[in-house]
């Protein structure tokens, strides 16, 4: 059974954004850049 104190932490919502999280010279972002992967929204429809 839950606390009351863990009852009310579960309606709590924390918006997170990718990009905020991921360092401006992270190597993903180059990679990012570099190459066009829209192809890839066709192929997992």
């Amino acid at each position: 059974m839950l606390a009351k104190k863990d009852r009310n932490s579960v309606n709590q919502v924390e918006i997170i954004s990718i990009e905020e999280l991921v360092p401006e010279d992270h190597f993903l972002r180059a990679v990012e850049e570099s190459i066009d992967f829209s192809f890839i929204y066709d192929e997992v429809k």
